[in-house]
């Protein structure tokens, strides 16, 4: 189950692109702060919205990935303009992701899809710190009081994510930590290890700034993160054997929800939801005046060994969209020489 088009080459791209601008723009912008750019920093505030990009939402449907399940970021960063072109920035972001195979599946078209009558549901808080390189297309002038109107800018570097994917518990009404429950097995013998809650991840982007003030500047920014794990989801490889939750029942139930008859982020029955995917996938059958929900196992979908995630040779990956306030800050008050 591939997806079709992979947002790593666009961040490659955007990567190399940058790069490029900072060596041609290097010998320029030396010339142009001697004597004439005085350094400045600015202090930044951002809200904005944040899209996953993983199991439950493929890249072969873009538009239904970026908007069917987009939730909210907000964020703080500090910026330090060393030349005419070039900036560097520590910033903060805190964030929600989210993923829903009903959400993403209950229209006609898709009802009868495999992820529909997968039946999985995720949401990731994320707290993301990184280090960025800005390379201003749109050069500052002399000093942050004249910079231009207007201005386009690339930024890339690199953060670490701390994230912690939850689930709804259908029965107590709760959001359940997924990781220490060893979904697909994770931490047994024969299976991979516990997956870290800590990763690293590439962000690329772009972004248009606007001077309000002598003091003020709006900007709004779309940022790519290339991450390198599978499981701000929980969903990677294949389903588990059941005999490894036999103590556990709520890990037996986040693992395969396959049989759940509610979906539980909407409160809708999937009954006959599920029928017609049988009708459609195992068209041998006579599903007609059976359960579905308990036919379904008996076709072998969500049997140990069969793949529980989409991919596991793509990673996860998420995208913020944010307006930033940017207030200038003083510049050091230089104490006179002592005479």
């Amino acid at each position: 189950m591939r997806r079709n088009f992979d947002l790593r080459r666009v961040s490659g791209a955007l990567a190399f692109s940058l790069f490029l601008g900072l060596l041609l723009s290097a010998k320029d912008v030396k010339a142009q702060s001697r004597g004439f750019f005085v350094p400045y920093s600015t202090a930044g505030f951002g809200i904005g919205t944040s899209n996953y990009y993983g199991d439950f939402a493929p890249y072969r449907r873009p538009l239904a990935s970026t908007f069917k399940m987009i939730r909210w970021s907000v964020g703080g960063n500090y910026t330090r303009h060393f030349t005419p072109r070039l900036a560097a920035r520590a910033s903060f972001i805190y964030a929600r992701i989210a993923g829903d195979d009903y959400i993403m599946n209950r229209d006609a078209k898709h009802e009868t899809s495999i992820f529909y009558a997968r039946n999985l549901h995720f949401r990731n808080d994320l707290k993301e710190f990184s280090i960025q390189g800005i390379f201003k297309l749109t050069p500052d002038n002399r000093s942050y009081d004249r910079r231009p109107q207007l201005g386009v800018y690339l930024f890339a570097g690199v953060a670490l994510t701390a994230h912690n994917p939850k689930a709804l518990d259908s029965l107590k009404g709760d959001w359940v930590k997924l990781q220490p429950l060893g979904t697909e097995g994770q931490g047994n013998e024969g299976y991979a290890k516990p997956y870290s809650l800590v990763q690293f991840a590439i962000p690329v982007g772009v972004g248009v700034r606007y001077k309000i003030n002598s003091k003020i500047d709006v900007s709004f920014e779309l940022g790519f993160r290339k991450t390198f794990t599978d499981y701000l989801d929980d969903a990677h490889g294949n389903y588990a054997d059941p005999a490894l939750f036999a103590d556990d029942p709520l890990a037996a139930h986040m693992a395969n929800r396959t049989t759940e008859q509610i979906a539980v982020r909407k409160g809708v029955d999937r009954t006959e939801g599920v029928r017609k995917f049988l009708q459609v996938n195992y068209p041998d059958y006579n599903f007609d005046n059976v359960n579905p929900l308990a036919a379904l196992p008996t076709t072998g979908f969500g049997a140990a060994g069969t793949p529980r995630g989409n991919s596991p040779t793509y990673t996860d990956n998420y995208l913020f969209g944010m307006i930033h306030i940017h207030y200038m800050l003083p510049s050091q008050i230089k104490c006179p020489p002592l005479k």
